[in-house]
């Protein structure tokens, strides 16, 4: 695995660093200080006339949907490619909108590009690729355990020449921001068929009768206006058939396909918060002094340093082979990849952060430093995505398999004794994937049915527990 940044990557790093430096930094403050004008006006459900202005600078230097990898509409950057270039973009909250590349307008772009008819892609991914509009996605309901998604009871009913639509959805992020446009909803079409093909996703236009925004859900107490995150009810909202994405029993296959990007872009911006938190716990660290001696002297402060600078790498060299993987050998074999960073990632800038909070006191947790808000988020991501348990059941499974396999692999040979058998081609293939990644054979063996029913793997056709 060779991490070595290109030239393009190099060129586009030291273009965002600078564009983060001059713009976005300053950009900050003045968006915080318009959203506090707008709460003190009684709405904070209004955009910061400066996120425009900064959309429009970052569009003309050419730093706009640098996420897209392989699409007509990005700079087809591969994941490694894009790791370092968001990690920098993650030091800062407002620069997910800046440079366009905001959850959960990333992935439901992505949903629309690699699923969606052209006639869709005209009506919502331009308008959403030129920052226009925003996205929401439905899927995480209040009456169930989400986590397993086989769990989601809504309806899409099909009604002769329209899909009919009820349910409730809750913590739909980006649903209060009043430029949100399209929802990707998914529900029950088939409630007969195998339980991973009996969900679908279908769009919604938030303005079809029936959409009803019940309330706006708080994050330890904060609203996150203007983007939010609505508890929402959705009574027979009919929308026309062309709306379906893909096909009916296909919504686990698109939030495959959606899930591995989303989980690894979230962990590349979490390793930029993380350095952000180190950076002001070390100025802070040299510039407080109490009982005769800087802060970065007393209690022990050097190992807590140490250790945040050894877990932030630690964590994006683990990141960057979860990318190398998946642009290598694709998202299902690095399912455990994904889900270990998507455990590992969050948990240690919660850590840093926390210790950067402890350096600053007071200042800490309130308005003063963004420390307080990273903390939230990252917490938060916890949960998002799939929450950790379901990762670590993940990883678990898979390296349980490897051991599985192997015993079946034996029981077999045994059963078989006699001239050795030829592995059948796709098993060969499968087996050399693996030595290519010098330890992996032995720690990731697993596969799909196809090797199930060769006897050597252990993993099922869908994912079924890694998803909210």
């Amino acid at each position: 695995m060779e991490f070595q940044h290109t030239d393009k990557v190099k060129d586009l790093l030291e273009r965002v660093t600078k564009f983060m430096d001059n713009h976005v930094y300053e950009g900050e403050k003045v968006y915080a200080d318009q959203m506090t004008e707008f709460r003190n006006q009684g709405n904070p459900w209004q955009v910061p006339p400066v996120l425009d202005e900064l959309k429009a600078k970052a569009k003309a230097e050419g730093l706009w949907n640098l996420f897209l990898p392989d699409s007509q509409w990005g700079p087809g950057l591969t994941n490694l490619e894009y790791a370092p270039l968001s990690e920098q973009m993650g030091r800062c909250g407002i620069a997910s909108e800046v440079f366009n590349r905001s959850a959960p307008d990333t992935g439901n772009m992505e949903v629309i590009d690699k699923y969606g008819n052209p006639e869709q892609q005209e009506q919502w991914l331009k308008p959403l690729l030129d920052g226009e509009i925003r996205s929401a996605f439905g899927m995480t309901e209040p009456n169930v355990a989400s986590s397993d998604a086989t769990n989601i009871g809504s309806r899409i009913e099909d009604k002769g020449d329209r899909y009919v639509i009820n349910g409730e959805k809750w913590w739909t992020s980006g649903a209060g921001d009043p430029r949100c446009k399209i929802i990707i909803f998914m529900g029950v079409t088939n409630p007969d068929n195998p339980k991973h093909q009996r969900q679908s996703q279908i769009l919604v236009p938030m303005d079809t009768p029936g959409v009803e925004v019940l309330r706006m859900m708080t994050v330890f107490g904060n609203d996150d206006a203007p983007h939010g995150h609505a508890h929402m009810k959705f009574t027979d909202v009919e929308v026309p058939k062309e709306n379906l994405l893909l096909g009916e029993g296909r919504g686990f296959e698109i939030a495959q396909g959606r899930l591995g990007p989303g989980r690894i872009h979230h962990c590349m911006r979490t390793i930029g918060a993380a350095e952000r938190a180190l950076d002001l716990l070390c100025k802070r660290s040299l510039n407080r002094t109490a009982f005769g001696k800087t802060l970065s002297e007393l209690g022990g402060n050097y190992d807590v340093i140490a250790d945040c600078r050894i877990e932030i790498d630690m964590c994006r060299l683990l990141t960057l082979k979860a990318a190398y993987m998946m642009d290598t050998v694709g998202n299902k074999i690095a399912k455990s990849e994904i889900a270990q960073i998507k455990v590992a990632v969050p948990n240690m800038a919660l850590r840093v952060i926390d210790k950067a909070i402890q350096i600053h006191g007071g200042a800490g947790v309130s308005q003063d430093t963004p420390l307080a808000r990273l903390y939230a988020g990252m917490r938060t991501l916890r949960l998002a995505d799939g929450p950790d348990e379901v990762h670590r059941r993940t990883v678990a499974r898979l390296e349980l398999g490897k051991h599985q396999a192997e015993e079946a692999k034996a029981a077999e040979e045994a059963a078989n004794a006699g001239p050795q058998k030829k592995e059948a081609p796709e098993v060969e293939k499968f087996i050399t994937t693996y030595y290519e990644f010098p330890g992996n054979f032995t720690t990731n063996l697993r596969g799909s049915r196809k090797f199930l029913q060769a006897g050597i793997g252990v993993s099922t056709q869908y994912d079924e527990n890694v998803i909210t």
